[in-house]
């Protein structure tokens, strides 16, 4: 068995419409839509020395080159590998706005993007000459000082971005029913982008920054604003992820993972609320908790038994 089978992996919505119901803004460009089936299924044998089929993530190897200059190769399931390649290009920096962009061609055939800028990247070698190796999941990298990007970056203050605790937990609920590849395979990170209590859009892929990028460009194409949303991720917040869910001005993210030391400095520098190990009704609260209008639950303590009972 070595079949590939398809598995729906949109971006879905309330009205089942992701793309129709934000539409692309005008002058941004052209994408083809190349997406691939992110499921194989091959044939194991378990503990008890039976054969039986199951599913596999199907990640493939993605080239994109702009301008004909090779940048660099992602590893991607390719739910939606345009919106991957045009998200990294915003989230390394190496544009400023979608519409710098012409046009984004991709073929499995030969396992690439093609890129085609308006007027070309300003001083790409130089720009991507100092590299940083990040905890992305089969190693990420940025380029250039990640830090110094974030000067100037503002997000809306606690009194017009909040989310109540039974808003949180709705969110987590939604999560918990999506249909999903992790459920069917594992071995992916998802990641979802809520308008109140609204799922605007979801998708897996092998890594988490991946699924994050993609999400950008989506924002991006159409005009989202990030300061009245919340982004969640299965993946743990490092740096680069608070940094990158701050380029996409969004002010609380949730994580069914935890947070590292340097991604809760960065957050708490930039006034985001982060909320980790939050799954069911559980979660902890480690920043920007100024946003958060809280709702305790009485906790349940089992019985005090009585010496003698």
């Amino acid at each position: 068995m070595n079949a590939i089978v398809p598995v729906r992996n949109d971006a879905p919505t309330s009205d089942g419409a992701p793309d129709d119901a934000w539409p692309v803004l005008a002058g941004m460009p052209r994408l083809t839509d190349a997406r691939s089936e992110p499921l194989r299924e091959i044939e194991i044998i378990d503990e008890h020395g039976a054969r039986r089929c199951i599913y596999i993530p199907a990640e493939r190897a993605l080239t994109v080159f702009v301008d004909k200059r090779e940048l660099v190769t992602l590893m991607t399931l390719g739910a939606r590998p345009e919106l991957l390649v045009l998200g990294y290009l915003l989230n390394q920096r190496l544009i400023d706005a979608p519409a710098e962009v012409e046009a984004v061609s991709v073929d499995w055939d030969v396992a690439a993007a093609a890129v085609r800028t308006r007027q070309g990247l300003r001083d790409l070698a130089a720009r991507t000459a100092r590299r940083v190796v990040t905890t992305g999941c089969g190693q990420g990298t940025v380029f250039g000082d990640a830090m110094a990007q974030l000067d100037g970056l503002r997000l809306p203050d606690a009194a017009s971005a909040r989310i109540a605790q039974g808003a949180l937990q709705r969110l987590l609920e939604t999560m918990r029913q999506q249909d999903s590849i992790h459920r069917q395979a594992g071995s992916v990170h998802g990641c979802a982008l809520f308008g109140g209590e609204r799922l605007l859009m979801f998708v897996e892929d092998v890594g988490r920054h991946n699924a994050i990028d993609t999400i950008a460009a989506w924002m991006a194409l159409r005009g989202v604003g990030g300061g009245d949303k919340v982004f969640y991720t299965t993946g743990r917040l490092t740096s680069e992820m608070v940094m990158k869910a701050a380029r996409m001005g969004v002010p609380i993210v949730v994580s069914r993972n935890g947070v590292t030391a340097m991604g809760y400095e960065l957050a708490t520098r930039l006034g985001m609320t982060l909320f980790g190990r939050a799954a069911n009704r559980h979660f902890l609260c480690y920043t920007g908790a100024e946003r958060f209008d809280a709702e305790p639950e009485t906790m349940q303590r089992p019985p005090v038994r009585l010496l003698g009972d």
